[in-house]
């Protein structure tokens, strides 16, 4: 006997196994749930349930301890278990805490089984020493930052040496009368990836993206188990992974499987705010809609690009060389040199935190960036939900930039000398260091400065740059022989009657259109001349 949606029914729950192998942070796991009656299995259900009510899983095909599921097909399902006994919640506790130290992970809140992972996220505040760095690097005098905030120099001169608080007020101002500062560090999406149980990759295109189907190249792949990739404009930016429809041998009748991956790359990300702008909505609009389509999170990389110039990768693969930094990880990678630049990494899937040279990675690929460090972060499965999650919850009312420092300033922390093995061991390292350590001033003012930086939006038109790009280097000079030497007009005539393929043609078809949507002519928006960049609201 178990109730659904508050009526009772006849069914004996089964347990047909688990669609979700990894642990969400709220240890909230999703299975499949069968229905049976005499014997037969009458429907299923992919329900939400909570690990440490759910004990240890039970053999696949046996009868599972649940009295009621709710929910739909759209919010999903969940399921309440009556209660385990003592023995087993003791088992799962102790794994638990185990599992704790393999990790260690020290009290985070995944394996704590505590829904709200802010609880042991730190915030950084301004200090004395920021401001003190800020005016360096600004040029300017105490008098004149005085002068400019409409203050006294001994005012100013109070923060400098820690007798008066830095208010938000302050800071609010200081950005106000210096923009550049404003504008010095900015956070934006470079890496967006969402999987679809109950939707065909056309869906996708239509209900989620709502982009012109027609500007999509459909062809085969076998990558991720998928069987057929919708891509935009034919190039693997904005593309969608799912199954095509096959002809039943024995009815005749075309099947469609259901599930698909919609993947948004980091120039795909910026295609698509192009999409955004014109149906005016925002990201946060965007994952609303997706979460009622049971959208989940398989990637979201966060980019906090410092266009000031505050860091500094050299000294900062130096710090890391001198075990001059404090990372919850205790995997890290230093990969590049001084020329090409350097590239960190801490951490390993699914928690990656990567600074690397921006600027020198772009002129690698003959671009250029008013970007010139990088800091990203790199979340996969629940991590990624898990932000997401927070910028949603209405109740707590943080912005995804507050957000996104908390968890960098949390994870990981530079300092001005090497950090003694003994304070590594202590009961409370990250306490104990910041209290014995002084830090790493641009890397404390970088997460600091951080929660009053905009989170971005940078639209773009898709173009054949990388077309461009390679016939000025490598196809001009045999070109300009080929015009000295009498044969210019066989090069014409080939070029107009040359035949495109189709990813050509999706490329052509896709660049010389105004509009991505179907929305312009709704939209009070000069497409013509629009800006380089929308701060998200």
């Amino acid at each position: 006997m178990i109730t659904i949606n508050n009526e009772p029914t006849a069914y004996t729950p089964i347990f047909l196994g688990t669609t979700q192998h990894s642990l969400r942070l709220s240890l909230e796991i999703l299975i499949m749930v069968g229905m049976k009656l005499n014997d037969e299995i009458i429907e299923s259900y992919n329900v939400t349930v909570s690990a440490i009510e759910l004990g240890q899983l039970p053999n696949i095909g046996s009868q599972i301890a649940i009295d009621e599921i709710t929910g739909s097909e759209l919010s999903g399902f969940k399921a309440k278990i009556r209660q385990s006994d003592a023995k087993i919640q003791n088992t799962v506790s102790i794994e638990l805490e185990n599992l704790i130290e393999l990790k260690n992970v020290g009290q985070y809140q995944l394996l704590k089984g505590l829904k709200d992972m802010t609880q042991e996220l730190n915030v950084p505040e301004l200090s004395n020493n920021n401001l003190i760095l800020m005016r360096q690097l600004l040029g300017v005098t105490q008098q004149e930052l005085a002068a400019a905030m409409d203050m006294s120099r001994k005012t100013v001169n109070r923060f400098e040496i820690g007798e008066q608080k830095i208010s938000d007020k302050f800071i609010d101002k200081l950005l106000l009368v210096y923009p550049e500062l404003a504008e010095s560090i900015e956070v934006q999406f470079d890496w967006v990836s969402l999987t679809f149980p109950d939707l065909t990759s056309k869906q996708v295109i239509n209900d989620i993206l709502t982009i012109q189907p027609n500007l999509f190249l459909e062809r085969p792949t076998s990558q991720n188990f998928y069987t057929r990739e919708m891509a935009f404009a034919g190039e693997k930016n904005i593309y969608i992974q799912d199954f095509a429809p096959i002809k039943n041998p024995e009815t005749q009748a075309i099947e469609q499987k259901y599930g698909t991956t919609l993947y948004l790359t980091g120039k795909g990300t910026r295609l698509f705010e192009k999409a955004l702008l014109e149906q005016n909505i925002t990201w946060h609009d965007f994952f609303q809609k997706a979460r009622q389509y049971r959208g989940h999170l398989t990637r979201l990389d966060i980019a906090i690009n410092d266009k000031w110039g505050l860091l500094n990768m050299n000294v900062l693969v130096k710090a890391v060389q001198e075990k001059r930094f404090w990372s919850k990880s205790k995997s890290y990678a230093v990969h590049g040199n001084v020329d090409d630049g350097w590239t960190v990494n801490f951490g390993k899937s699914p928690f990656v935190i990567r600074a690397y040279d921006k600027r020198k990675e772009q002129a690698s690929k003959g671009f250029d960036t008013d970007v010139q460090n990088r800091v990203e972060l790199e979340l996969h499965q629940d991590k990624a939900e898990y932000v997401i999650d927070e910028w949603l919850n209405q109740d707590n009312n943080k912005t995804l930039t507050e957000i996104t420092f908390d968890i960098l300033y949390t994870y990981l922390w530079f300092t001005d000398k090497p950090i003694e093995e003994k304070l590594l061991k202590a009961d409370k390292v990250r306490d104990t260091i910041e209290s014995s350590v002084e830090p790493m001033p641009a890397w404390s003012l970088l997460t600091a400065l951080g929660h009053k930086m905009k989170f971005v939006r940078q639209p773009k038109e898709q173009s054949i740059e990388r077309i461009e790009k390679w016939v000025l280097e490598s196809v001009v000079p045999s070109l300009a022989v080929l015009k000295k030497t009498g044969h210019w007009a066989e090069v014409i005539e080939a070029m107009n009657t040359a035949e495109l393929s189709s990813e050509q043609q999706k490329l052509v078809k896709a660049t010389m259109i105004n509009a991505i949507t179907q929305a312009n002519h709704k939209l009070n928006i000069n497409f013509e001349k629009p800006k380089k960049r929308y701060q998200e609201i």
